[in-house]
């Protein structure tokens, strides 16, 4: 598990699946964007935490859009040692973008 930051809150947070990695947890706090890969338990239908596929700070996060007709997801690139894109199968992908990027403005002026 990836341990919280001072003052940060989560904003959202979903069991989801992402294109290349798999199912997870994906969480969006005031702070980041987090992606833990998850294994399925059969006895208690839960997920047990495997690995931190996804830690970007709000600032590193350079694009958000939705994709897709039927099966529409949240797409995030993410700067780094070039750009990578994240594709989130979520529930609700346009109220993802809306709060990844509402979570972006607030912590740009912060920042200011």
């Amino acid at each position: 598990m990836v341990e919280s930051e001072a003052g940060e809150k989560i904003i959202m947070q979903e069991d989801c699946g992402e294109d290349n990695v798999g199912t997870g947890y994906l969480t969006l706090t005031n702070q980041r964007l987090i992606f833990q890969k998850g294994e399925a338990r059969m006895l208690t239908l839960s997920k047990k935490v495997t690995e931190v596929v996804l830690e970007a700070p709000l600032n590193k996060i350079k694009n958000v859009r939705t994709e897709g007709w039927l099966a529409k997801k949240v797409v995030v690139e993410v700067e780094g040692n070039g750009s990578k894109l994240y594709k989130f199968g979520v529930f609700s992908p346009g109220k993802w973008r809306d709060a990844i990027e509402n979570a972006i403005k607030g912590a740009s002026s912060l920042s200011k």
